[in-house]
């Protein structure tokens, strides 16, 4: 599973929702309706069930957001499947999954990650679990009618994350899922992609990707060249995209084990 990423143009600090689309197609596309603010930190975490636990894991795609409605602070949620082996494609994964959390503010973002029970159980199931805690840089468009609020800067070193997602209009699917192979085999080979991992909310149609780098300059590098440039050009020329919402963030802490890899410790 995977969106088209569009992080070579980004919106000024504390600007969300009303940039035109980086093909500097007016009619605005998926980035012209209003928009709820989400919140200002996120948490995205990443985990493969065990053998043992993957029923425990399909049943969190259907509950969705119901055992997550009395964590404090909580602002948006999605609970989101992957594809095969956390990559990008049309075959579902049957044991990774993601959650996109968004809070009011760093305190109930790090009290969730610190002490949840929500957590606590994903854990407690998980062969693998890593976790990202997030500050939006900028913000295009919007989920589900939701908006994130930038409050922070990007690093001048160290990690950066970008996640995006889009609801892909029906009769552009085909044409999506062409263009978007050879850009995801580039995310794949990009130097200086530490974490890269198809999500989505439905299959086909409603598409996430979220990646981690090295530095804004290996990101930039890869937003702004070759098969992915091609890719987000011919989306907006084509007006692929019903909704899409592009995030940049300052990474606040990373912890965790992902294909192997172990982040933060």
């Amino acid at each position: 599973m995977t969106t088209i990423e569009a992080h070579g143009t980004t919106a000024p600090l504390a600007r969300v929702g009303a940039d035109r689309p980086p093909s500097g197609d007016a009619r605005g596309g998926p980035f012209n309706a209003p928009l709820q603010l989400a919140g200002t930190v996120a948490v995205m975490l990443l985990v493969e069930y065990t053998p043992m636990a993957r029923a425990w894991g399909w049943a969190r795609l259907v509950l969705q957001r119901r055992p997550l409605r009395h964590v404090a602070g909580l602002r948006f949620a999605k609970v989101l499947g992957s594809g095969h082996e956390g990559g990008f494609g049309l075959r579902p994964s049957g044991s990774r999954q993601g959650l996109f959390l968004v809070f009011d503010d760093e305190t109930t973002a790090r009290q969730f990650v610190d002490s949840s029970p929500v957590l606590a159980r994903y854990r407690a199931h998980a062969k693998e679990c890593c976790v990202a805690l997030l500050r939006a840089t900028s913000s295009k468009g919007s989920w589900s009618g939701a908006a994130m609020v930038p409050t922070a800067s990007l690093p001048t070193d160290g990690p950066v994350a970008a996640l995006t997602r889009a609801s892909i209009r029906p009769r552009h699917l085909r044409s999506f899922w062409r263009l978007s192979r050879a850009s995801e085999a580039a995310l794949a080979a990009s130097p200086g992609c530490e974490l890269a991992v198809g999500l989505g909310e439905a299959p086909l149609l409603r598409q996430c990707t979220f990646s981690l780098w090295d530095s804004v300059a290996s990101m930039d590098a890869y937003a702004r060249s070759g098969a992915h440039l091609l890719a987000i050009r011919t989306a907006y020329a084509g007006d692929f995209f019903a909704e899409a919402m592009f995030v940049r963030f300052a990474v606040l802490d990373l912890q965790g084990i992902w294909k192997g890899r172990v982040y933060g410790g």
